[in-house]
Formats: C-alpha cells, sequence, structure tokens
C-alpha cells in the first residue's frame, strides 16, 4: 500500500468513525447539545455547569433567523429557553462528535493533494479525491443547519446520506491508487454479470441507509413524544410506518443479491476477503436487525447497525470496482487475498 492508498484509507476509517460516533449522538438524543456552531454554547470547549455559560457569547439574533427560516416561531428563541436545555453530558458528546470531524478534514484533504501531487495519470482517482473534499465541505455545512434546524428530520436524512456518499469516492480512491489494484478473476462475460450484481447491491445499501436514517428519526421522535416508555414497546408503533416495513423487507434482498453476487465470485476461484468480508457483514446486519425487530431497539445496537452499514458500503464499492469488465492482467496473482 503506497502513501497515496495509506491517506485515502485513513480518510475512510476516519469518515466510518465520525458516523458511528454521529449514531451515538443520534441515539442517545445529544443532536442539539451545542445550540450554537461551530462553536459549543460560545466556546472552543463546552461548559460543565450552567454556572460556565456566558450567555452574551451567544447570538440570539442568529438562533432567531434559523427558527424562522426552518418554519420555528423565533419568539420562543429566549436565553431562559436556550438555557433550559444545557445537558452537559449532551454538550461533550456533541462536542466529541464535532471533533471526530477534524481526521475526516485533514485526511481527505491530504488524499486531495497527494492525488494531485501522484496520481495525474489517473483522473478519475483525482475526481474521486476531489468530491471527496467538496462532500467534506457540502456536508460540514449541513452540520450547521442540522443545529440552526433543530434536528430537523428532512435536514438529518441528507446530512446521514452525504457521509455514507463519501465512503464511496474514498472507497474507489484506496483501491484504485496504485498500479495493480484487486480485481476478481474469471471471463469477461462472468465478471460483466457479477459487476450487474454487485452494483444491484451497492443501490439497495445505499437506498436502505437513507431508510434507515428516516427510521432512526421515527426512534428520536418516539423518544420525544412518550418519555418514560420502553424501548420494547417502540417495535409496535414502527411497524406501523412503511418506512419501516420497507426497510425490513430491503434486508432481505440484500441478503439474497449478496449471497449471490458471492457464490458467482467464489466460482471464480477469487472470492477472498473482500467479497466474504462484505456477506458476514450483511448477515451480522440480519442479526442486528432481528434483535431489534424481535427484542429491544438497542441504542448499543443501533450504533453497530449503522457502523457496519458504513463498513458494507466500503466493502461493496471496492468489490464492485474489482469487478471490472473484461479480464483483468494478472488475474490470479489479483486474487491473492482469498
Amino acid at each position: 500500500m503506497n502513501l497515496f492508498q495509506k491517506f485515502a484509507t485513513a480518510a475512510l476509517v476516519a469518515v466510518i468513525v465520525l458516523i458511528c460516533v454521529g449514531a451515538i449522538v443520534r441515539v442517545s438524543g445529544a443532536g442539539m447539545g451545542c445550540p450554537d456552531w461551530p462553536k459549543c454554547w460560545g466556546g472552543y470547549v463546552p461548559p460543565s455547569s450552567k454556572e460556565e455559560i456566558d450567555l452574551s457569547k451567544l447570538d440570539f439574533s442568529k438562533f432567531e433567523r434559523a427558527a424562522k427560516r426552518y418554519g420555528r416561531d423565533p419568539s420562543t428563541v429566549t436565553p431562559e429557553h436556550v438555557l433550559e436545555s444545557f445537558n452537559p453530558v449532551f454538550a461533550w458528546t456533541e462536542y466529541i462528535n464535532r471533533l471526530s470531524s477534524t481526521p475526516v478534514g485533514f485526511f481527505t484533504v491530504g488524499t486531495l493533494v497527494l492525488a494531485l501531487l501522484r496520481q495525474r495519470r489517473r483522473p478519475l482517482v483525482v475526481a474521486a479525491a476531489t468530491l471527496s473534499v467538496l462532500l467534506v465541505g457540502v456536508n460540514a455545512w449541513m452540520g450547521k443547519e442540522v443545529v440552526s434546524s433543530d434536528l430537523k428530520p428532512g435536514v438529518l436524512t441528507v446530512h446521514m446520506a452525504l457521509a455514507m456518499l463519501l465512503v464511496l469516492p474514498l472507497s474507489y480512491a484506496a483501491w484504485r491508487g496504485c498500479d495493480e489494484p484487486w480485481r476478481v478473476a474469471g471471463d469477461p462475460v462472468s465478471v460483466r454479470r457479477l459487476r450487474i450484481l454487485t452494483g444491484c447491491l451497492l443501490l439497495l445499501i445505499f437506498v436502505e441507509g437513507v431508510l434507515g436514517t428516516q427510521i432512526r428519526e421515527l426512534n428520536t421522535h418516539l423518544l420525544k413524544t412518550h418519555p418514560g416508555v420502553g424501548r420494547v414497546e417502540w417495535i409496535g408503533s414502527l411497524e406501523r410506518s412503511w418506512e419501516y416495513l420497507v426497510h425490513r423487507s430491503f434486508s432481505w434482498m440484500i441478503l439474497a443479491v449478496a449471497i449471490g453476487a458471492w457464490l458467482r465470485t467464489r466460482k471464480s476461484g477469487s472470492a477472498g476477503k473482500i467479497a466474504t468480508g462484505a456477506l458476514a457483514v450483511v448477515i451480522g446486519q440480519m442479526v442486528l436487525g432481528l434483535i431489534m425487530a424481535r427484542v429491544e431497539i438497542h441504542p448499543a445496537v443501533q450504533v453497530a447497525h449503522l457502523g457496519l452499514s458504513a463498513i458494507l458500503l466500503a466493502l461493496v464499492t471496492v468489490w464492485f470496482c474489482g469487478a471490472g469488465s473484461g479480464t483483468p492482467r494478472r488475474a490470479a496473482a489479483l486474487a491473492a487475498d482469498k
């Protein structure tokens, strides 16, 4: 693995970690732990008690404009109302979430710099690195809008979808940033069919991820509207929503396509770590989904479920790229990860 691939892989890992930390923020209800952005309660380090808060450092006119822009009553944005929402645990949880975005920015920009210096003969790699930086910038702005909107569901969905989308170009860059990337061995027709299967799998996983974000929004709504009600009782409410039913059905489609793609890859003699790892994650996701559907929607299971979704997206992206058209050069050697 060369220096460029190391940076691209580090950026990819940082994104997955950030997605997991963001999931912790969501399931803990700490999304508005910091009412302002990019600072937290007017400072670069969050306060540990209400006595440490200096309300003069908060721009309430900015809060009012944001409330008006997102259809809330600006008159409700008062110092007293904002101060009531202070929770030191939530503030530090959200603060750590924001700190977790720093490695993402550093390694993604580093990936672009190295792409311009060392990957210019691979324009698609440069394009992927450029797109990654653009997505980081747009999603940083979306993070601000999440706070400004007071966790408005649609804004949250876009924020998470962009984070998941960022996994794709970084995975491609990490895979293609060398002379001989891993490829699936086999004749052109078989490999082309596998490419179609993995492409369908990639699309299904992305759609499933977006639907999952909407399910988490429903969970957040239940947390707010059903205080004191156990998470076990949420399942009945979720089963009355079309998002949950479609999300559950999609998971079986993903399992079927993943098994089909793995069998076809295995037949080519190159179903190594990538394909087998992807199938293992799909099965793990099914188990976690069954736990949430039949036992309890436990916060730890939710975080693991989302984190594995990001890992699965990365693995299937590489799998799809490895199933390139035509018989690859030195196919047997490049399939040596089995």
